[in-house]
């Protein structure tokens, strides 16, 4: 995996860098990477791939809906590598072995992104119409990464794991997102990592009774 540079993306990562809003603060990083193998990539890609079919003779799921079924087919085996691959070089301290990578992967759609997005980036885009000039940072993020990966060619990932595999949990995060668009013809995916950050725990100051404000939130 390569890592490409472009400027719609780094002009929404300087906006989502450290946004503070009070009660806390929201970190986000958009990223695109080439699906090119690297050297190191090539080595990882072939272990991930033996896991994956290691997995398939030992499991006994026959619904097609799970996620032994999806797996079968050897461009759904490549699109969840590729997807792997850039977790790896999101987060080079943590281990996504394929065998637990394939119960986090879930389908999406930009349907489903927006309202994620709607809901708890609300302040956030209030933020940014108050500072671009009454713009819409959900078009801002659409059209970057339109020119990006194409949208209306991508399929919208997203990455659910456990609370204790959650690089972002572990530094204090109250909740955490981590999205893909991945286009298949362009090999190219461009990653969304979304957190946010209750500023009375990174002071030390969150205490039982003000858990109320996080009430609502899917954590």
């Amino acid at each position: 995996m390569k890592f490409l540079e472009y400027t719609p993306l780094e002009r929404l990562n300087d906006f989502f860098s450290h946004l503070n809003l009070g009660g806390r603060t929201i970190n986000g990083c958009l990223e695109a990477y080439s699906c090119k193998h690297t050297g190191s990539d090539k080595k990882l890609s072939l272990s991930l791939e033996n896991e994956i079919l290691d997995y398939l003779g030992k499991s006994s799921d026959t619904d097609s809906s799970s996620p032994a079924e999806f797996l079968l087919t050897r461009s759904s085996r490549k699109t969840l590598i590729y997807l792997v691959l850039t977790l790896y070089h999101l987060y080079p301290d943590y281990d996504f072995s394929a065998v637990n990578a394939h119960q986090f992967f879930t389908e999406e759609s930009w349907d489903s992104f927006k309202q994620m997005f709607d809901t708890y980036m609300f302040e956030a885009s209030k933020e940014w119409t108050e500072t671009n000039e009454g713009s819409s940072l959900l078009e801002a993020l659409y059209k970057a990464l339109d020119e990006v990966v194409r949208l209306a060619e991508c399929e919208v990932y997203s990455y659910i794991p456990d609370s204790d595999a959650d690089p972002f949990l572990e530094r204090g995060a109250v909740w955490s997102f981590n999205f893909f668009f991945y286009n298949r013809k362009l090999k190219r995916v461009v990653s969304f990592r979304l957190s946010c950050e209750s500023n009375l725990v990174a002071d030390g100051l969150f205490y039982e009774e003000d858990g109320e404000i996080f009430d609502g939130m899917d954590i």
